[in-house]
This record gives structure tokens, C-alpha cells and sequence, in this order.
């Protein structure tokens, strides 16, 4: 009989914040790590400690005992503390592709400056695990993946679940990614904590093991056994060495082992005698009752969703490709700022941060962290911008046109419309009366001027006067120049813009000529021709409801955006309907419509809704939070008091573009409810497709026969889609991460727009007022029809176009080494999607990322410039793996494996 192995694993599981703010958090830290550098000093014994697999912990400790880094090295260095390979432990469904490649790429970095990386796939609380997380782990030379939920046994609240209906029978399985990547998964099948707080005293461990080694045994493949020696916030337990030595002395059966991760790991590789179970893509935990899923924290204060999801967006598909776009035309690469954006963006990324399950001091502190991230990053896009923007020939228009550049983000050629602000004319202030200057700007003639593009063509554009306004400017070498402006607001369609590049227009006063088709918002008749494109129609109808014909497929899909207002007497964790289960919808509503504005090539139609909605749960959910009710037995009503709630939703038909944009604004101040978008589809299918971390995901409409609770609410990151062979419907959003299919005979895709709730959950009584989202909001949505399920990659394309804004900055009559109008990066690829382009600055290369949204091969298809000699494979630890070289025709031919994620790394744009 071989001789089981107790492998005991000392860690903390370290909230940075949660149910106390970051500071109180972050002293309790402190004394932590002060307890266990003194442990490691004079305890031989004590093996190891796992700091959890995320290395902010080492930036929180040395931020108060900087004078502790060298003792904290030599520990690392000695493999008795174990760090990384994460910098944070994230949210994996509510950070985006980018954020957890950036996640573990800055894990590594830091990491290697004290010591050895763990390369240990660590997610131990994550909501649920990511599809692609085997492929990602195994690019960055992990082989194994260690995590908490997503697969039974583990049930609600972290308990053990009695159902023989696992996912896999054992705690050890194997994980396999949509590309077919496999790491050794290991599931916390009696959670994290099944080994602290061991006893010394010999009756207290006859009392603590027996039970706790049943539970383990059970579950466990192998003679390799897993004891979890901490939990959540747990202190270093100081006297563990003794409490092994009773543990030996009593159960002489088994050897106790103060244990790695890495040594037990390999103990199970060794041992394993039989095929494990293989799970594939998501683990979600839909077979559970369907309760303990925390998915609904996707819809826990919204706002935050919708301030990460922008903040994202601006790192990713905008400061970073512009900088690395002006470093290769000269300018140096900002890698440490863009570092830091990215460190304090991610600092909001931890489970119960992003995912707004915590208390409201935690969720004030992470809107300013959002906005110092965002604001490094602004100034990064539009210092780069300006940089490229000097480099463009604009030579080709003459005085007094002002020139100004239209750039395209997105990694494919798209067209739309693009709002421009321009300084006509300005004076300085430096030597001269500011009350002087601004009467003399303010009697500027504007007269009737035109856009005109670089070939000269009078372009239809919208141009609005914005008066007189200060601004300055910040030289590189001088002191600041203040001055004052006459502005414009310029809106066009821009047409056919390359991606990643740019189209350069100019504005030319023209005395004399008029410009058809102004804003007029008087404007009351909603003809047929007003509301349609080249790719649909649509009619809105008596409730605000909108039909829309799609023209390439002639479906017509009808009641689209009627708004649902349910009760929710839940927490942040988990959704709960109130006992009453009655739903108000805009359905029976008249709605106040009319065209706000209209041109030849943008309408904007706005609907209003005057609504009464409850003003909140009756009393008795008060007594249910104070006496910690469980969310599923709560059973309060809806006040009879109501209070009104306006929606305002502005529809924007734009020609040239597949995506009907929508903007939907509101000022909530009723508590306990949930505001939902439903969007009929009326496609017969079993399954539907959600955008997720570098894939989109197929999933069921039906959940699971285990499965209790009414709601099966979902994440998604930039759209939800349902088809079939002949006709698709997409629904795109910025930030708003939680959606369901309801199983309403209609297939209808119902987005979450806001939920309001007033407690933390889970372990205790934590009142979060703030949860509630009293105030203004204003959330942005898409509604996208498309021709079927071999268009499915097509419309994620749009749905990402859709979340990344237009960029567009003025500069001057030049001559310039870039033509007017110029992309950065030729490429084509059946199913695939662009992902980023960044520097990569100790090497002044550049890395490119794309991913296959098919189960399909593909081929990536490359035309690189002159000045781009060297090409190679890589990995999202931008480590060169192999050289690659163009073909006879100049091309590059990557050949793309089904789901894979390709980064190829190259010396020049």
C-alpha cells in the first residue's frame, strides 16, 4: 500500500479589499508579512509560505517597510516564499483579454526582480474561470492550473456538495482550452481553508484530522493529498511546525509534509495511474443549483463595470498602439507610464473589487484609481497622437484651411461618424488683456465653412460654433502658454479609414456657400427615409419600442428595447426577484418621440419614457439582511410607494455603418430593483454566443437539470449574439457585463442596464447604500443584425469597433513623411480579431496580437512594410520563439490553429 502524503500548504488568501477598505486591509497586511519574515528567521521547520500567486502583496508591504526588501529577497530567493506569477488575482469574466495577458506579463516582471516565479496557475476565488486560461497559461510556461469554483464538488458558500453529478469525480482533472491546449487542473474540492488552524494539543487533533482527511481523500486521485493551511486573511500560523509533529505522532499512516505547490504538483503528476477527466473551455459551475455562482456580481454597481471596460479600452486600443505607433516613427516608448496606468487599472481588478461586491469605501477609492489610470493614459494617446499627426503630409491643402486627422483605432477599415473640435483662431495671453482678446475672437466671422478631404472633395459635415474658450499649452522646453480660442465643433462621416490609421481632412471658410442638411431639432415627422441605412430600416413604434428590418436578410425583428423593471431583494453576490415576481415593463407605455437631428449621413431619433416604478422593498427586507435571511428565502414585496424614473434614449442611424447605436440616460432614485433592456430575437436555437476572454463562447439557453434558481444570468464582455444559418442578432455594449437569455418562447436577449441593491452578502451584515446607484447614469448599447452564423466573426468585429472611439486632432499645413491618408498594418485573416499592438521597449520591438474566433484553421496574412526585416513567433510573455519569413510575394503566412491566440513580435510598424 502506498503511504499517503499529507502535502500542507501554508498561504493567506489576500482580499486587498473587501469587507473593510484597502488601508485597513493593508495594515493587517503589514503585521502579516512582519510575523512571517520573523517565523522564517527562527523557524527552520517552517518550509515555505504561498503569498497567494499575485505580487502587488510585495509593492503593499515594502510601500510602509521599504527597509524590509532585503530580508523579504533573501526569503524569496531561497524558495520559502513563493510569489507570482500574477500581479493581482482578477475577476477573469469582467477584465478583458488584454488585462490578463497584462496581468501575468507584469506578474512575471516583478516577480523575476526578487526571485524565481511560481509557475503555478493560481485562481483560487475567481467567479468562475476563463475558456482560454489552458492556452494562456501554458504560453507563459505554466502546466498546471489551481482553482476554486467553476467545477463541482464545490457547491454554494464554499461547501462540499453531495450530488453525484460532477463535472469530474476527482479533485485532479484535465483543463482543455477551445484550441485544445491542457494544463492539470486542481480543483479546491473542500475549498482553501481545509488545513488551518492545525491543533498542537494531541485531543484537539484527534478531533481536527479524521474528518478533514475523509473530505480530502474522497476527492482525490492520487495518495497525494492537498491541506490548505490559511484562508482569507489568515495570520501566518507561527507554531505549525509543532502542530506536525503531533500530526506525525499520532497518524504514523500517513507522511506530513510542509509542502510547495510546485512539490505537490509534481507528487500528482507522478502518482496519477489512470485518465483523468477532461473539462473543456469555461468552468462556470452550471451544474449547481445555480445560486452560488456570483455571476450577478456582473451587474453589481454598473458604473464601475462601465469605468473599467473605458479604461481598458483607452490602454489597450489607444495609448498603447499610439505610443507604439510614435516610437516607430521616433519618439520614445513610455513603457514605465503605460506600466503604471496599467498597475493602477489592475489594482480594481481583484474579484471583489471589479466585481463590486464589497463595501463602499473600497468602490469610492476605485473610481479615483480609474481616473488617475485614465488620465496617465490620456495624456499618453494624445501626446502620441500629436507625434504622428506631425509626421502627416498635409501639404496638399492651402492657407487659411486648417488641417485636422481622423484616427482609426480598431484593426480593420470602418467608417462612422466623428465629432472634431478646432481652434479657428487664437491669441496668446502672456503680454496682452484677456478681456480684449476675447471680444475680439468673439467677433471673429465664421461665415458658412466647408470640410474638405484629402483629395479635395467637399466632405458633409455638421459645424457647430462654440464660441470663445481659454486653453493652453505645454511646451517640451518652455513654460506654459496660455491663450484663447475660437472653436468649432466639426461632425462628418469619416469614410473608410484604415485601421490603425488615418484619414487627414481640413476645414476651409468659404463665404458664400451653404451646407445642407443642419441639426434641427424641431424636426417632428419620423419618415421612413430618415430612419434607415444601407444595411437596415427601422420604425419606432407608439411605446419607444423599435422594428427592424434587416435588408441583407429581410428579417424583421419587432420590440426591441422595451425596458424591464423587476424588484430585487438580493446583495451584490446574487440576484434575487422580489416575492411578488411581478415585472414592469415599457410594453403598455406611450412613449414621447421625435428626430433630434438629422443629416445626410447621421439621424438621431430620442425617446422618452415617463415611468412609476416602487420606490423600494417593503420593511421586511431590512429584517431579512439584519438577521442574514439566505438570499433564496427571502420572500419581501415591492413598496406601493413609486417614484418616477424618465429614460431618455437616443437612437443613432448612421450610413455606413451595421451597428444601430443606442444611448439610454436615467436618474434612479428608487432602491431594490433591476432595469433591463430586452431585446426579442426570435431565432430558433438551443444555444447562444457570448463574447468572452479571447473566444466567443458557445452557450446553452436551457441551464442544467441541478440547476434551481429562476434567473440564469450570464457574463459577457463586448456582445451577446444568437443565430442560425440564415440570420444572426447582436447585441454590443461598454460595459455592461451581464446579460440572460430568457426562456420566453422568443429567445430574447435581456441586458442588465442597472441593478440597485443595499448589502455586501455573504459572510456577515455589511449595509452598502451606495449599491443602491441612486443618481444619474447613462449606459451605451448596439443593436446589430446580421446574415447568420458564418457572419458571427464579422459581427464581432463591429461589436469591438463599437466599443473603441474614434481619436481625431488638428495640426497644421506641412510637408510630412506619412501621405494623407495611411494605415500602420496590412493585414487579412478569415475569423480572426485584432487584439493589440504595443511596444516592447528594453528591445524597441513591437508586439501584435491576434486571435481565431472560429473552430476553424486560418491563415494570418501579413504585408509588411520595407523597413520590417525581422518577424517571430512569440507568446503573452513577448518572448521571441522562432524566426519567420516572408514569402516570394513579400507576404507573411502565419497558419492559425482553431481558437489560438497568435503574438508575433517584429522590429518595426
Amino acid at each position: 500500500m502506498i503511504e499517503p502524503v499529507a502535502h500542507i500548504i501554508s498561504h493567506t488568501h489576500w482580499d486587498r479589499e473587501w469587507y473593510m477598505p484597502y488601508e485597513k486591509h493593508h495594515v493587517r497586511l503589514i503585521a502579516l508579512m512582519d510575523v512571517l519574515l520573523d517565523t522564517l528567521d527562527k523557524d527552520d521547520d517552517f518550509r515555505s509560505f504561498h503569498l497567494d500567486g499575485q505580487t502587488i502583496i510585495l509593492e503593499d508591504y515594502l510601500q510602509v517597510r521599504p527597509e524590509q526588501r532585503e530580508r523579504l529577497t533573501h526569503w524569496i530567493r531561497q524558495g520559502r516564499i513563493v510569489i507570482g506569477p500574477w500581479y493581482i488575482l482578477q475577476d477573469e469574466f469582467l477584465t478583458s483579454a488584454e488585462a490578463n495577458v497584462r496581468n501575468l506579463l507584469i506578474g512575471h516582471h516583478d516577480a523575476k526582480a526578487y526571485g524565481p516565479v511560481a509557475k503555478i496557475g493560481y485562481f483560487p476565488d475567481s467567479f468562475g474561470n476563463m475558456g482560454q486560461a489552458p492556452q494562456l497559461l501554458l504560453q507563459a510556461g505554466i502546466r498546471n492550473a489551481v482553482f476554486g469554483r467553476g467545477v463541482k464538488p464545490t457547491g454554494s458558500n464554499n461547501t462540499v456538495s453531495d450530488s453525484a453529478a460532477y463535472e469530474s469525480p476527482f479533485s485532479e482533472m484535465t483543463w482543455r482550452s477551445p484550441d485544445g491546449s491542457e494544463v492539470l487542473g486542481i480543483l479546491f474540492a473542500n475549498w482553501y481553508h481545509n488545513g488551518m488552524e492545525i491543533p498542537v494539543k494531541e485531543e484537539d487533533a484527534l478531533s481536527y484530522w479524521p474528518e478533514r482527511m475523509a473530505n480530502t481523500e474522497r476527492y482525490a486521485s492520487t495518495p497525494q493529498l492537498l491541506f490548505m493551511n490559511g484562508c482569507d486573511h489568515q495570520p501566518v500560523q507561527t507554531d505549525l511546525s509543532a502542530a506536525l509533529e503531533t500530526a506525525r505522532k499520532l497518524y504514523p499512516g500517513y507522511r506530513f509534509k510542509h509542502s510547495t505547490f510546485a512539490d505537490y504538483i509534481a507528487a500528482v503528476e507522478t502518482a496519477i495511474d489512470k485518465p483523468l477527466t477532461v473539462v473543456e473551455g469555461e468552468l462556470r459551475s452550471q451544474r449547481t443549483d445555480g445560486w452560488g455562482t456570483l455571476v450577478n456580481t456582473a451587474s453589481a454597481r454598473v458604473y464601475i463595470k462601465q469605468a473599467n471596460t473605458r479604461g481598458q479600452i483607452l490602454l489597450e486600443k489607444i495609448a498603447e498602439p499610439a505610443a507604439a505607433i510614435a516610437a516607430h516613427l521616433g519618439r520614445g516608448y513610455p513603457d514605465h507610464l503605460l506600466t503604471y496606468a496599467w498597475k493602477t487599472l489592475m489594482q480594481n481588478h481583484p474579484h471583489d473589487s471589479i466585481c463590486g461586491c464589497s463595501v463602499d469605501e473600497v468602490h469610492s477609492e476605485m473610481m479615483t484609481r480609474f481616473a488617475k489610470s485614465r488620465h496617465v493614459a490620456e495624456s499618453l494617446a494624445q501626446t502620441s497622437l500629436k507625434f504622428m499627426a506631425s509626421h502627416a503630409d498635409t501639404s496638399l491643402f492651402s492657407d487659411p484651411a486648417i488641417p485636422f486627422l481622423v484616427m482609426n483605432y480598431a484593426g480593420q477599415i470602418r467608417s462612422g461618424t466623428v465629432s472634431v473640435e478646432l481652434e479657428i483662431e487664437k491669441r496668446s495671453l502672456q503680454y496682452s488683456s484677456s478681456v480684449e482678446i476675447y471680444e475680439q475672437l468673439d467677433k471673429v466671422e465664421i461665415g458658412d465653412g466647408l470640410i474638405v478631404d484629402e483629395k479635395g472633395r467637399i466632405v458633409e459635415a455638421e459645424i457647430e460654433d462654440l464660441g470663445v474658450k481659454f486653453n493652453y499649452a505645454l511646451p517640451d522646453e518652455h513654460f506654459r502658454k496660455p491663450y484663447i480660442a475660437r472653436r468649432l465643433r466639426i461632425t462628418l462621416k469619416a469614410d473608410r479609414v484604415p485601421g490603425l490609421g488615418y484619414r487627414v481632412y481640413a476645414w476651409r471658410r468659404e463665404p458664400g456657400l451653404s451646407r445642407e442638411g443642419r441639426a434641427n431639432p424641431d424636426i417632428a415627422p419620423l419618415g421612413k427615409a430618415a430612419l434607415e441605412n444601407e444595411f437596415y430600416s427601422i420604425i419606432v413604434n407608439r411605446n419607444g419600442s423599435l422594428t427592424l428590418t434587416d435588408k441583407e436578410t429581410q428579417a424583421v425583428y419587432s420590440n426591441l428595447c422595451v425596458y424591464e423593471d423587476v424588484g430585487d431583494i438580493g446583495n451584490e453576490y446574487i440576484f434575487k426577484q422580489d416575492g411578488g415576481m411581478q415585472a414592469l415593463t415599457t410594453q403598455d407605455l406611450e412613449a414621447e418621440v421625435r428626430i433630434l437631428s438629422k443629416n445626410s449621413f447621421v439621424t438621431v431619433v430620442e425617446i422618452i419614457h415617463r415611468w412609476e416604478i416602487p420606490a423600494e422593498a417593503e420593511a421586511t427586507l431590512q429584517r431579512e439582511m439584519a438577521s442574514m435571511v439566505p438570499v433564496r428565502d427571502r420572500n419581501s414585496l415591492r413598496s406601493q410607494r413609486t417614484v418616477p424614473i424618465v429614460i431618455r434614449t437616443l437612437v443613432t442611424i448612421e450610413q455606413g455603418a451595421r451597428a444601430l447605436k443606442v444611448v439610454a440616460s436615467f436618474d434612479n432614485q428608487a432602491k431594490d430593483h433591476r432595469i433591463r433592456a430586452l431585446f426579442p430575437s426570435d431565432i430558433v436555437s438551443d444555444v447562444h454566443y457570448a463574447d468572452s476572454i479571447f473566444e466567443i463562447a458557445e452557450r446553452p439557453n436551457e441551464p442544467a437539470p441541478e440547476w434551481l434558481n429562476p434567473s440564469n444570468a450570464q457574463h459577457q464582455q463586448a456582445f451577446v449574439a444568437l443565430d442560425d444559418i440564415e440570420r444572426g442578432l447582436a447585441i454590443a455594449n461598454i460595459g455592461l457585463n451581464e446579460y440572460e437569455i430568457l426562456r420566453d418562447g422568443r429567445n430574447t436577449i435581456a441586458v442588465t442596464l442597472l441593478r440597485s441593491v443595499g448589502e455586501l452578502g455573504d459572510w456577515g451584515v455589511f449595509p452598502t447604500p451606495e449599491a443602491q446607484c441612486l443618481g444619474k447614469h447613462e449606459v451605451e448599447f448596439a443593436i446589430i443584425p446580421y446574415a447568420g452564423q458564418a457572419k458571427r466573426s464579422e459581427v464581432a468585429k463591429e461589436a469591438y469597433s463599437f466599443q473603441i472611439p474614434w481619436a481625431s486632432v488638428q495640426t497644421e499645413i506641412q510637408q510630412g513623411i506619412l501621405p494623407p491618408v495611411h494605415g500602420w498594418l496590412d493585414w487579412s485573416g478569415k475569423h480572426l480579431a485584432f487584439s493589440t499592438v504595443k511596444g516592447r521597449e528594453k528591445y524597441g520591438e513591437f508586439i501584435v496580437r491576434w486571435y481565431n474566433l472560429s473552430n476553424e484553421h486560418t491563415e494570418l496574412i501579413l504585408s509588411p512594410s520595407k523597413e520590417s526585416s525581422e518577424w517571430y513567433a512569440s507568446n503573452i510573455l513577448e518572448e521571441r520563439l522562432r524566426s519567420l519569413q516572408p514569402e516570394a510575394d513579400g507576404k507573411l503566412r502565419v497558419q492559425v490553429k482553431p481558437c489560438e491566440i497568435v503574438t508575433l513580435l517584429l522590429n518595426r510598424l
